[in-house]
């Protein structure tokens, strides 16, 4: 019986991709069996509270799932997402959430965050969900991305912000209204038309 709640157990880390003790013990599965796997090193402790099998296979954006398993209110934003969406070169050292205004700061170990605030209705807004490692991931779409790039050109640099509007502009050409729609939702019409007209 022993064995097949193991095999069990096991199983199902092996089907979610990146678990918590709490979605086991969802199922039965309880934190001293977790214990017994870990120790037994067929399950890995991730980071704290987040564990994987040990022949989980990690992907290029295994960080974010992370971020996505222990912050599921966070939307990815800015660099991390221009990254996730191939709009930039740039290689951001820090994972970017964006939060509601109100929304506690998580507190993590690893990795670094940078924590944008957003209002209720800018956070809703033009947010896409990825399926990775059995997580899934809250992501800004590439034009509410460049659109924020241009409202937080302060934190990001406006020269990350332009390369990002190029890129998007060559690989989306037909997503130009998706992107003005965007601009106005974030204020940002006036200062992105000037580069919008020197890309045309």
């Amino acid at each position: 019986m022993r064995k097949t709640t193991r095999e069990r157990a096991l199983r199902l880390i092996e089907e979610k991709g990146l678990v918590r003790p709490k979605d086991l013990e969802t199922h039965g599965i309880s934190r001293a069996l977790l214990s017994r796997l870990v120790r037994d090193g067929l399950v890995i402790r991730q980071a704290r509270g987040i564990y994987v099998a040990a022949r989980h296979e990690l992907t290029a954006e295994h960080t974010l799932a992370q971020v996505a398993k222990r912050v599921p209110e966070a939307v990815f934003c800015l660099l991390t997402a221009l990254r996730f969406h191939g709009l930039t070169t740039q290689s951001p050292a820090e994972v970017w959430i964006a939060l509601s205004e109100k929304a506690r700061r998580p507190r993590l170990d690893y990795p670094r965050l940078r924590i944008a605030r957003f209002s209720p209705a800018s956070l809703a807004a033009g947010v896409e969900r990825h399926s990775v490692e059995g997580v899934t991931l809250r992501i800004t779409s590439p034009a509410k991305t460049v659109a924020g790039c241009f409202k937080y050109r302060n934190k990001v640099g406006i020269d990350v912000a332009v390369e990002a509007l190029r890129e998007f502009s060559r690989k989306h050409r037909g997503r130009a209204d998706e992107l003005a729609r965007f601009a106005r939702i974030c204020r940002v019409s006036r200062v992105m038309q000037p580069y919008l007209d020197a890309i045309a």
